[in-house]
């Protein structure tokens, strides 16, 4: 039996650039940040700290909850280059952040009635057959747990520059990660959720964050009769250590992958 362990977080990229996924996954190859993807990783940090305190029946002020921001922009936990993105200096991260943050507070959380903030799940095993298991793991790093009047939800706070396209929160490469959240809390939680969402804050442009539909991210785990699910698709790609490029993707480059020096398919 093969048993391959699968960070929820990143079920998604394995279906953007395989051999990237592979590189960072399972072989332990890793690339420094910059200071965007830190400005989002902040962002995270400081309306987690805000919706924490509310279910922690201890509400605090979006100023309050600020300092985690401003904690985790200056003093991230992993290595990050900031020569790598001159787009942005500190500074604007910082406006560019409390923006966000302020308005995710006042507009955003008061649509919502959490449950939990980036929960820890039970790993979930998946017999694939062949001897083939896949094992998921982890936390909901950037996700909530909501009810709604039709049931459990799992929203994901998405920050970014292209989250949001023509005007709408772009779905675009989601549901394999929410489908994995969705399957991970039915299976720890031992209820059913009706779908996925997307808090959307874009990082440039007006600044205006918005919610997404909601969708059946795990329906396209799962698969129909017709056709298979990511779950099936990765254990074939498992079986045969088949990892196939993607030098279309948005992320073949050498600032966001640590395998480009080794790979001879990018252009």
């Amino acid at each position: 039996m093969n048993t391959i362990t699968v960070r929820a977080s990143s079920w998604g990229s394995l279906f953007d650039c395989a051999m990237k996924w592979e590189g960072e996954h399972l072989l332990g190859m890793r690339r420094p940040s910059g200071l965007r993807s830190t400005l989002g990783t902040a962002i995270h940090a400081g309306t987690a700290a805000f919706d924490q305190a509310i279910l922690d029946h201890a509400p605090i002020s979006a100023n309050e909850a600020a300092d985690a921001f401003m904690d985790a922009l200056h003093n991230p936990t992993d290595e990050v280059d900031y020569k790598q993105d001159r787009s942005i200096t500190m500074r604007e991260a910082e406006i560019i952040g409390l923006t966000l943050h302020t308005k995710y507070c006042a507009e955003i959380a008061p649509m919502f009635a959490y449950k939990a903030v980036e929960m820890t799940m039970e790993p979930l095993e998946i017999d694939c057959g062949n001897g083939i298991t896949i094992r998921l793991t982890g936390t909901m790093d950037r996700a909530r747990v909501a009810t709604s009047g039709a049931g459990v939800i799992i929203p994901d706070v998405k920050s970014g520059s292209r989250i949001i396209e023509n005007g709408e929160v772009s779905l675009k490469g989601k549901s394999a990660q929410l489908g994995a959240y969705q399957l991970m809390y039915e299976n720890t939680a031992g209820e059913n959720t009706i779908g996925a969402q997307i808090i959307a804050l874009p990082t440039t442009g007006k600044l205006n964050p918005q919610v997404s539909k909601v969708w059946d991210a795990k329906s396209k785990m799962l698969g129909t009769d017709t056709a298979p699910g990511f779950i099936e698709l990765a254990a074939t790609m498992f079986k045969l250590g088949f990892f196939p490029p993607n030098p279309n993707s948005q992320l073949c480059s050498p600032k966001f992958c640590a395998r480009w020096e080794a790979c001879s398919y990018h252009d």
